[in-house]
């Protein structure tokens, strides 16, 4: 059983216990000397570490640690610049004698990825325009295998596992409810934008089982995941027979949908299904951000500052304040 999760550890104390790897390197501090860096992660959060005075068989040693990798620690749990943060006095990896349970180290969606998958499947099996239906459904079929497993980002919303369909998910909620009320959406264009505009995540990051991302890949880093996504469509537009038309629209909405060039977007949404879509994606990315954030945060207390929010400090309301503190609904 696991002893110390990150969300509850108290500053001063001293602590002895499993984590996964996030990030790990070994640096040289203006002293001139080693020191090891890493970052570290349950299902409750991650916590940055420090192991200072690192020798040169030990900085071999530590090298060796890469992101995914179970390790055990020694710690004190300092303060740094008002976060907790790991002193290390020792770490090592995970023996064949030691007993995890795996699921105590991955940060997971509430639900499980074979039924968001499968609510997926079945909503693009819903798209009466034959055209965008097989786009929907191909992109699902041929790559289900990861979809069950990736998360949407390698930081910030979603970052968990299965965190990419649990996003996809939600915004295709939204997008029922939002074509109700604006009747004039094409309910059709709207659904299959939802479902394939970050597909190409999968190629733009380089994640493991555990959905932990451990660098973006040549072509993320070159292209990013809407360039990547135009291709995507064009390539399956050839194979299909789709008309220019509806291949343009979809990849116009695959790279409109971040809305500002300094997001990666060369164009803004240039009809109401495309402009739809970004906003289906910011409102789940924010909502995302105030209910991971505030998950730990005592009610009638603020949370600590969310950088994704732009520095803001969170309020949870007490239950005097008559709201729902439910957590996310696991429901269609």
């Amino acid at each position: 059983m696991k002893n110390y999760f990150i969300k509850d550890l108290v500053i001063g104390e001293e602590i002895t216990d499993f984590f996964i790897t996030k990030r790990a390197d070994v640096k040289t501090g203006a002293n001139g000397k080693q020191y090891f860096d890493i970052l570290l992660g349950d299902k409750s959060g991650e916590i940055a570490g420090k192991k200072w005075d690192v020798d040169g068989p030990e900085e071999e040693a530590l090298a060796r640690y890469k992101t995914g990798d179970v390790v055990k620690v020694r710690a004190l749990v300092n303060e740094w610049n008002g976060a907790p943060q790991f002193r290390i006095s020792r770490i090592r990896p995970l023996a064949d004698s030691d007993v995890i349970d795996k699921s105590d180290y991955i940060k997971a969606a509430p639900e499980t990825s074979e039924s968001m998958y499968a609510y997926l499947l079945d909503t693009a099996g819903t798209i009466t325009d034959s055209d965008f239906k097989e786009v929907a459904v191909t992109l699902l079929e041929r790559n289900k295998e990861r979809l069950l497993y990736y998360p949407a980002a390698k930081a910030n919303h979603h970052a968990i596992f299965g965190g990419l369909l649990y996003h996809v998910k939600r915004m295709l909620m939204l997008a029922e409810r939002m074509c109700e009320v604006y009747a004039s959406l094409s309910r059709d264009l709207l659904v299959t934008g939802v479902i394939i505009h970050d597909i190409e995540k999968l190629n733009e990051m380089a994640a493991d089982g555990s959905g932990v991302v451990s660098e973006y890949t040549f072509e993320g880093q070159m292209l990013g995941h809407l360039v990547m996504g135009v291709r995507t469509i064009d390539r399956l537009a050839d194979e299909i027979g789709l008309s220019e038309e509806k291949a343009v629209m979809l990849e116009h909405m695959m790279i409109s949908h971040h809305y500002e060039p300094e997001f990666g977007s060369p164009r803004k949404p240039l009809f109401p299904e495309a402009e739809a879509l970004h906003y289906l994606d910011m409102i789940d990315a924010k909502m995302y951000d105030f209910e991971d954030n505030l998950a730990p945060v005592i009610p009638g207390k603020f949370s600590d500052w969310v950088r994704t929010l732009d520095g803001r400090r969170l309020y949870k309301a007490t239950a005097d304040a008559g709201l729902s503190l439910r957590p996310p609904s696991r429901n269609p």
